[in-house]
């Protein structure tokens, strides 16, 4: 009797309405991830100033639309392409000096997120800035007893389109295969032609870009502020780790920690699921440290 009570007493729309906030989240938080696992995955740096890569895709945005008055839809690739750019220069100037030494390299990257961080306060000032999208952007679709924001779909079905492209880049072209033999055995893949110092210059711009762009689409859900990328750059590392700094890995690290966030949410409360959910993921770590997914073979 208690349990047939229970089954009619329970908000079964609004349980399926978290349940889609979670899918919502968990590409937030994996698009969050997606440079960062390339950059990790690849390279073996642990990137501190990913946070501040997201947060120059919001305010590139916010200039391209505020001086040059082009519409979002264009604001967001090129968004890409100019975080991808300041990564190039930042790892042709400092980090490809720096591989096969992860502290120094962590506390480089640290220090240039300050830089980035204080640079953009002295430019634009710690006053919120806001990107503006269309207007159909800005409503919800309601279907039955389920409600989402357009935009958050948007987001969603963007982060599949990502995902995809990079699965199609690393498994089906030759860069991919360059990319996999250098993560494997940096010196067998000289050995063989590949040019080690050419692919950690491509992944790192491409790991940046993929930052920024996530910074465009989340200076529309957020405002838009110096400190912004901190805020994305916790969730974006603890799905990297449980991933275990792999592309399948963090798909499904993020799309689990996202679901779990939102149903912890919905019996208690957002701070309280953050709790839970990190103390879940000291637990599985404890059990598996090197994660879900671990590559094939580890790096030399």
């Amino acid at each position: 009797m208690a349990i047939g009570s229970f089954f009619t007493t329970f908000e079964w729309s609004a349980f399926i309405n978290a349940l889609i906030l979670g899918v919502s989240i968990a590409s937030i938080w994996l698009i969050a991830a997606l440079g960062l696992t390339i950059i990790y995955g690849a390279a073996g740096v642990i990137n501190m100033a990913h946070g501040e890569f997201i947060m120059l895709g919001a305010y590139s945005s916010y200039m391209l639309q505020s001086f040059l008055g082009l519409p979002f839809v264009f604001c967001v690739p090129a968004s890409f392409l100019i975080v991808a750019a300041v990564g190039l220069v930042l790892e042709r100037g400092l980090i490809r000096y720096l591989y096969k030494r992860p502290l120094d390299t962590l506390l480089a990257t640290f220090g240039v997120s300050l830089v980035l961080m204080q640079g953009v306060r002295l430019i634009f000032g710690s006053d919120p800035k806001y990107i503006a999208v269309p207007p159909i952007f800005s409503s919800n679709i309601q279907f039955a007893f389920v409600n989402i924001s357009v935009f958050r779909l948007v987001v969603l079905l963007v982060t599949i389109a990502i995902v995809t492209a990079l699965w199609a880049l690393f498994y089906r072209t030759r860069f991919g295969v360059q990319v996999r033999a250098v993560m494997q055995d940096k010196e067998m893949a000289a050995s063989f032609g590949v040019n080690a110092d050419r692919i950690y210059m491509l992944t790192f711009a491409l790991g940046a870009g993929l930052a920024g762009l996530a910074g465009s689409l989340f200076g529309v859900l957020n405002i838009v502020l110096p400190t912004m990328g901190t805020a994305y750059v916790v969730q974006a590392f603890l799905v990297v780790v449980v991933g275990g700094g792999t592309l399948a890995g963090s798909v499904a690290a993020g799309g689990a920690t996202g679901e779990l966030q939102s149903i912890f949410a919905y019996f208690t409360n957002d701070t309280f699921a953050r709790f839970v959910l990190f103390v879940l993921i000291v637990v599985f770590l404890r059990i598996r440290p090197q994660g879900l997914f671990t590559p094939a073979a580890k790096r030399r």
